[in-house]
């Protein structure tokens, strides 16, 4: 099992919304054949596997990272693939949580005369595959907030200018991060102000069905067909509320760009709704990255799972714009708290990564 974790993490490409999956097939104490899940839509672990073995696989074991699927998806049911191939025995890590599997992979291995066991190494898989967990739980993406900023909490300086606060090897983890996430968020004001591509930049970098996507709250679609949110091959959406121009609108369809009208909420865009909207696309995971209100609103409205804040040894002073907006809070008992923090040390820069308190 630790092998075909270890395959599902170095193996496993960008398949998101799909887990990362390991698989190894194993007769008489010897691997057979392995696999890993490499692109969403392409094969499943359980199948590459069972590919490479060809009749080898008649009479093995499958140690697989999660629960054979049992529906028709993007690819048909791997159960009945392992059915078919003569597998006698099945260990897994974990049951899959989606709804349409969920336990009916297992059931019908069973039903077939195969052996199953479940739970070996249980926790590393689900720390593995924790954003497509926390989705499927949830009914809604897992909310990471991301911020650029100094020791003293500002996003740019009293003038506006923001590039660029961190050096080259936090700019680098930011792609990272990026290349992790299924959809990357930003509110108006930062795209008129930055002009932001919310692109992955990284070498080798090979996905190319326009994720993650480019996600841009404007409730007045203030933000013109022609900035940079819009150009390239990465698909963007645009959220805005029921009152914004339809004449605007029908510009940024016509680049390719997907509009939803949402119902606003305290004078904001709705972000239950986005979310939910961001779901039953498939997003599992969003990475907000401004501005100040957006991540306000965020937090207000405890819709905020993880922080991301990449901190620079500088000091802008004054009125300087910080990363938290909105109209705070006035008891410190009430403050939002940041538990199992971890630092990491990036050239002069740090990256703080943490969990909210709900």
């Amino acid at each position: 099992m630790k092998r075909a974790l270890a395959l599902a993490q170095t193996q496993g490409g960008y398949v998101s919304p799909n887990p990362k999956v390991g698989a190894v097939l194993v007769k008489n104490g010897k691997i057979v054949a392995e696999g890993a899940h490499q692109q969403y839509g392409g094969p499943h672990a359980e199948i590459v596997a069972l590919k490479k073995a060809g009749s080898k696989a008649r009479g093995t074991t499958l140690y697989v990272t999660l629960e054979p699927c049992s529906h028709y998806g993007k690819t048909p049911p791997c159960v009945d693939s392992l059915i078919k191939a003569g597998v006698v025995k099945v260990v897994a890590a974990m049951k899959d949580p989606f709804p349409l599997v969920a336990g009916k992979g297992f059931a019908i291995l069973k039903k077939a005369g195969i052996v199953v066991q479940n739970g070996v190494l249980r926790g590393e898989t689900k720390k593995l595959n924790e954003n497509f967990i926390f989705s499927v739980d949830y009914q809604r993406p897992k909310v990471i907030l991301k911020v650029a900023m100094t020791l003293d909490g500002k996003i740019a300086t009293v003038s506006g200018l923001s590039k660029w606060i961190t050096g080259s090897l936090a700019l680098r983890k930011v792609h990272q991060l990026r290349s992790s996430v299924d959809a990357i968020l930003v509110g108006s004001r930062t795209a008129l102000l930055d002009n932001p591509s919310l692109t992955v930049r990284l070498p080798n970098y090979h996905r190319k069905d326009g994720w993650p996507l480019r996600i841009l709250l404007d409730s007045k679609l203030q933000v013109k067909p022609v900035a940079k949110i819009f150009k390239g091959f990465s698909k963007t959406l645009v959220f805005t509320s029921p009152q914004a121009s339809l004449s605007r609108e029908k510009a940024l369809r016509h680049k390719g760009v997907q509009v939803f009208r949402v119902p606003l909420k305290e004078k904001m865009l709705s972000l239950e709704v986005i979310l939910k909207t961001l779901y039953s696309l498939s997003v599992r995971s969003v990475l907000v990255e401004g501005g100040a209100e957006i991540h306000a609103s965020f937090l207000r409205e405890k819709l905020a799972d993880e922080l991301a804040l990449f901190m620079a040894p500088k000091i802008f002073g004054g009125p300087a714009p910080g990363w938290v907006g909105g109209t705070g809070i006035l008891n410190p008992s009430k403050a939002w708290v940041a538990l199992h923090t971890n630092v990491e040390k990036l050239g002069e820069d740090y990256l703080l990564t943490a969990r909210l308190r709900k």
